[in-house]
């Protein structure tokens, strides 16, 4: 009885630890954005020519892993002030209450919903995406590039990839006159290409 009442003891000891391995290897990780590597871009059509710009400063928080969608999460907030199409009187109309009222909204947010596999290696995050006071659902792509060791610290670094569009005038960006597509289109062309590193 004694024998088997140490067996029974053993086995739950080698369940538990299968259970804690488990849940360490499985667990989403926690990633940081390098911004040396990294650019959040976009492009809209002006007459017939499309106009590229990008978002210089952003900060996201991102749980992450293929092995554990139901607990990843990807949250992002971008400075309106950082938005960039290298043309500084067109970046200080951006801010104007004409498109952005950085002022008033000072920034835009992406918050995730749930995770979804959409593929190999690609994915959906449902979320809400705020722009000004608006918030709406919307579906945000991305491919998962690769994950490896860093050679020199050692730590995970992983990319990934998303290019969407979205409406502007869905978001009230673009007022008055600009409401009118025949400028300005109305659809906007989101490239994001990030290069994340394990946080540790």
């Amino acid at each position: 009885m004694k024998k088997f009442k140490n067996s029974l003891a053993l086995l739950s000891l080698v369940l538990v630890g299968i259970v804690s391995i488990a849940a360490v290897k499985f667990a989403p990780t926690i990633w940081t954005i390098d911004k040396n590597h990294s650019a959040v871009k976009f492009s809209v059509r002006h007459f017939f020519t499309p106009v590229n710009g990008n978002f210089t400063e952003y900060e996201a928080d991102i749980a992450f892993s293929a092995d554990d969608l139901k607990n990843s999460s990807i949250n992002v907030t971008i400075p309106i002030s950082s938005i960039n199409t290298s043309n500084d009187d067109r970046d200080a109309h951006l801010r104007t209450p004409d498109f952005f009222n950085a002022e008033k909204f000072p920034t835009m947010s992406f918050k995730s919903d749930k995770i979804v596999a959409a593929g190999e290696n690609e994915f959906i995050a449902h979320g809400k995406l705020t722009i000004k006071d608006v918030t709406k659902n919307i579906e945000l792509p991305f491919k998962l590039l690769g994950v490896m060791p860093h050679p020199n610290s050692g730590k995970l670094i992983a990319g990934i990839t998303s290019k969407f569009t979205l409406n502007r005038n869905d978001y009230g960006v673009g007022t008055g006159d600009y409401i009118a597509t025949a400028v300005i289109g109305n659809e906007i062309t989101i490239e994001l290409n990030l290069e994340l590193n394990e946080k540790k």
